[in-house]
This record gives C-alpha cells, structure tokens and sequence, in this order.
C-alpha cells in the first residue's frame, strides 16, 4: 500500500516522522540571498533584515543558511543509514554597497552535511537556459566589469553512510524497480537540460506569491535513480507536492512539509485529481522504450532480453524483472493521507 501525506509544518521541527524511517530526501528549498526569499527567511530571524539593511551581505548569508541548518538536522534524523539525500540549489548573485558577488549556496550546503560524516556524491547540473539574447552581465562590450550569465543550478547528492545493501526480499524489490537502460543513460549524466515550471502560485490565499518547485522530471528521475518500490521519500519544502506526485507514479510512499497551511490543504486536494495525468507519465515512459526498441537495427535488437512481465524487449539482462505499473485507484481518507493502488 502506498501513501502520500502532507504535514503542515514548519521544516525545522517535525516530530511527526520517527528517526530512521524515511530512505530518500529531495527538495529544493528557499535559496538564501535571493531577494524573493528576504522576507520569509527574516520572518524566522529578524537579524537577516537588519544586516541586509546594513548592507552586511555575508553575515546575511549566513543567518539564512543556520536556518537551513535546522531542516538539513531533521533530514539527518528521520534518513535511514545508507539513505539518500538530493537538493536542489541555486547560487545567488547579488549587489550590496554597489559590490556584485556571487553567495554559494551550493558550497554552504555540501561543508554541512561533509561536516555531518556524509558521503558526497557527484552532482548534477541542472541547466536552464535564459530566453535572454544577452549572455553577460555588467559592463557590455567593454572588458573587466562583466559577469557571466547564470543559467545553471545544482543538485547536490550526499549519502548517508556506506552502500546501501539488499537481502532477498528487498533484492526482488530494486530488481522490480529498475529503469530503462536509454533512461540510465541520460539520468546519471552530469548535465540535465530540462525546462523550469511556473512560480507562481494561482487561486490559492497563502503567505506567498511565489514558490520554490521545480519541474516534476527532475523529482521523477531522482526518484527512481536513489531509491525502490516501497520506499519512504521526505520534502521538507514541498510548494505544490511536486515530489509527492513523482512518488505517486514511481510508487514510492511520500512525505511533503509545507509551512503554509493553506497550501498544504490545496496540495493534498491536488493530489487527489492526479490518476489520470500520472498514468499519462506512465504511458509516455513506455512508448518512449517501445520506440527506442523499434529504431534498433535487427542485429541489436537479437541482442536484446525479453522482459515477461511487461512483455517487450529490453536492452539489458538487469532490466528483465523491472515492473512499472498504473494507478488503478486512489483514496483520500481521514482527510490526512491518500491511499494508491496499482493495476
């Protein structure tokens, strides 16, 4: 039974969930030194506004990324030993006293959780191009004063602790959970070139205008890439539940915090109207391997091994017992948790 849950809470508590029981972590949180995020971070410490007005943009920095620290402990506490940790982050550039720099939030991050015993693992960069003819910032043409154009951001991979191991009975888990050999080949690349989603947030009275959710392909590969079928994943900062959906059509169990309490309500509510667009994803993942199938030649194609349980071809013997399965039913109960069944 899989189940998908959002806990109106503030991130840096959350008692709700017992330590040691959740086996993967993705979220993208509030990127510290971004103006948009002044206001929220400030709310939390009234410190960050007075250096910001002082034009003390390191002590800023700082102050915010303690804030950070508080969830990043929590996310330490409930992962499971070997588990997975994936964050998105930006870098922010940023004038204060007429001085232009870069606050690596990227760097901040990896130093706490090396700090913690973690395992850093090579990260990803997301690359979003601007739509922007302009590829620099500054002093135009002349030399010395410009500053390149940002258009990529991070997402940081750390484990915990050392390979995580399978018994029998976990082992017919990940085998059933494994992904396309074409997919294995564009997820584990350094670079992913994928389009950013809208940031607004429409029809909906909560605290913000604005929020931090990333497109829905970047939780749906990390998903499937770090953990299996079953498997517990926790956002500390879900916005519009992206990563619970990704959850949803991986069949992985998923855990958004969200502070604001009428999104949390409006999320939820979200999730229940999601079966049809889920399966959509599911359709287009199989046509997608179905088509690749069909453009090899005949040679490669008598390479192949037969996969019985879906009943087509597949590249590698590892992918014989992969299962990827629709969602046949959904249940809201309680008004807390909803219920997935698979066809």
């Amino acid at each position: 039974m899989i189940k998908q849950i959002i806990i109106n809470a503030n991130s840096n508590s959350i008692p709700q969930i017992k330590d040691k029981t959740v086996d993967l972590v993705i979220t993208s949180p509030p990127y510290p030194m971004i103006e948009m995020w002044d206001d929220m971070f400030s709310e939390q410490n009234s410190q960050i506004k007075c250096e910001l007005q002082n034009g003390n943009g390191e002590k800023a920095f700082e102050l915010m990324h303690q804030i950070l620290d508080k969830t990043w402990n929590e996310c330490d506490r409930t992962l499971k030993d070997n588990g997975f940790i994936c964050i998105n982050i930006g870098d922010a550039t940023r004038t204060i006293n007429d001085v232009f720099q870069l606050y690596s939030n990227h760097t901040r991050i990896i130093n706490f959780f090396l700090n913690k015993g973690y395992c850093v693992l090579p990260d990803i960069h997301w690359r979003k191009q601007t739509n922007s003819p302009n590829k620099y910032m500054g002093s135009g043409m002349y030399p010395a004063g410009a500053y390149v154009t940002y258009e990529h951001e991070y997402i940081l991979i750390f484990r915990k602790g050392g390979k995580r191991l399978f018994n029998n009975s976990s082992r017919i888990k990940r085998q059933e959970s494994a992904y396309f050999w074409e997919e294995r080949n564009v997820w584990f690349s350094d670079l992913w070139e994928i389009k950013g989603t809208s940031q607004a947030i429409k029809n909906i009275n909560c605290s913000r205008e604005r929020n931090a959710s990333f497109p829905f392909e970047i939780p749906y590969r990390l998903v499937n890439m770090y953990s299996v079928k079953g498997d517990t994943v926790l956002d500390p900062f879900s916005g519009l539940a992206t990563t619970n959906i990704a959850c949803m059509a991986s069949e992985r169990n998923g855990i958004g915090i969200e502070i604001d309490k009428n999104l949390a309500k409006a999320s939820m509510e979200y999730l229940t109207t999601m079966q049809d667009k889920i399966n959509e994803v599911v359709d287009d993942r199989l046509k997608k391997h179905l088509d690749f199938i069909s453009e090899l030649d005949d040679e490669k194609k008598s390479k192949c091994y037969e996969n019985e349980n879906m009943n087509f071809l597949v590249k590698t013997k590892q992918e014989t017992e992969m299962v990827i399965n629709k969602i046949k039913n959904l249940n809201y109960e309680n008004g807390k948790e909803l219920i997935c069944e698979y066809a």
